[in-house]
C-alpha cells in the first residue's frame, strides 16, 4: 500500500472513531433530551423532554398529541430542594400540549414528570423524573469554535495514536497539533463558554470539582508530557499512546456529568456547587 492511500485510510478511520465518540458523549450526557413514546387508544404519542435551557424565562415542555381528548399535566419541583411537588395543567394549542417550568438562575435545576390523560386513564411518560438545568446563553461565535477545535484535538489525538501503531513518521507533528487544539479549545475557549453559561471561568481543580474542567486539564497534562518526551526521544511510542488513550477515556465520559448546580437545601436562594 502506498503512503498516500495509507494516510487517507488512517484519516478516515480517525474521523469515524472521533465522530462516534463525540456522538456517544453527546447522547449519553445528562443534558440530552429524554425520548420515548406512549400508546394511547392504539395511537403512538412520541415525546421529547428537554433537560437544558438557556432562555431568560421558564423552560417550555411540549408534547405533540393530535387527539384533542388527551390532556396533560406537569409535576415538578426544584432539584436538590425541600420543595413539595407542584402539579400544573398543560395548555393545548392545536396539536400541542405545553407547560412552563419555573425559571431558575444559571446552574439551577428543576426535576419534572409529564402525565397524559384520556377517558379517565393516566399515562406517565417518564417514571424517572427528567432533570432540567438552566444556563446562560452562549453566543455561537464562541460556542462553534470551541466545539470545532475540541473535535479537531480529539481527531488529531486519535490520528497520532494510529500513526504510532502503523509506524508513521509524523507522530511528533501530530502530537503538537493535538496539544495546541486541546489548549485553545479546552483551556482558552472552554472557560469563556463556561463564563457565559454559568458565570465562572474555571470551576475545576484546584478551585472546584467540575468534571468537564478537570477532564480538559487531564488531557492537557498527558499531552504536554507526551510532547516533552517526544521532543527528546522522537521514537518514543509509550507516551503518545498513553495520552491518546487517556483522551479517549475522557471523551467516553458523558458530557456535562457532575457539572455546576445549585443546592437549594443550603438556603433560600441556593448555593452553587461544582461536582
Amino acid at each position: 500500500m502506498n503512503k498516500t492511500l495509507k494516510s487517507i485510510l488512517l484519516w478516515f478511520l480517525a474521523f469515524i472513531l472521533t465522530a462516534g465518540a463525540a456522538i456517544w458523549q453527546r447522547m449519553s450526557g445528562p443534558t440530552y433530551p429524554v425520548h420515548g413514546k406512549v400508546i394511547i387508544d392504539n395511537q403512538p404519542v412520541k415525546f421529547r423532554l428537554i433537560r437544558t435551557y438557556d432562555g431568560n424565562d421558564g423552560a417550555t415542555v411540549s408534547i405533540v398529541a393530535p387527539d384533542t381528548a388527551i390532556k396533560g399535566e406537569l409535576t415538578y419541583r426544584r432539584f436538590k430542594s425541600f420543595d413539595n411537588w407542584t402539579n400544573l395543567p398543560m395548555t393545548r394549542t392545536g396539536e400541542k400540549l405545553t407547560g412552563k417550568l419555573p425559571h431558575q438562575e444559571a446552574a439551577g435545576k428543576v426535576m419534572y414528570q409529564v402525565t397524559l390523560t384520556k377517558d379517565g386513564k393516566s399515562y406517565l411518560l417518564n417514571e424517572e423524573p427528567a432533570v432540567l438545568r438552566y444556563k446562560g446563553f452562549v453566543p455561537l461565535w464562541i460556542l462553534i469554535p470551541h466545539i470545532i477545535i475540541i473535535f479537531l484535538g480529539m481527531l488529531f489525538s486519535t490520528r497520532t495514536g494510529l500513526e504510532v501503531v502503523f509506524k508513521g513518521s509524523k507522530v511528533y507533528l501530530f502530537s503538537w497539533i493535538t496539544l495546541v487544539c486541546l489548549f485553545i479549545g479546552g483551556m482558552f475557549l472552554g472557560p469563556i463558554v463556561q463564563k457565559y453559561a454559568f458565570d465562572a471561568y474555571w470551576t475545576g481543580w484546584p478551585f472546584g470539582k467540575d468534571l468537564t474542567d478537570n477532564k480538559s486539564l487531564a488531557m492537557i497534562i498527558f499531552w504536554v508530557v507526551a510532547v516533552i518526551v517526544l521532543r527528546k526521544h522522537r521514537d518514543n511510542k509509550l507516551w503518545p499512546i498513553v495520552a491518546a488513550i487517556v483522551l479517549w477515556i475522557v471523551f467516553l465520559i458523558p458530557h456535562s456529568m457532575l457539572g455546576s448546580e445549585i443546592d437549594y437545601t443550603k438556603g433560600t436562594t441556593g448555593v452553587q456547587t461544582t461536582k
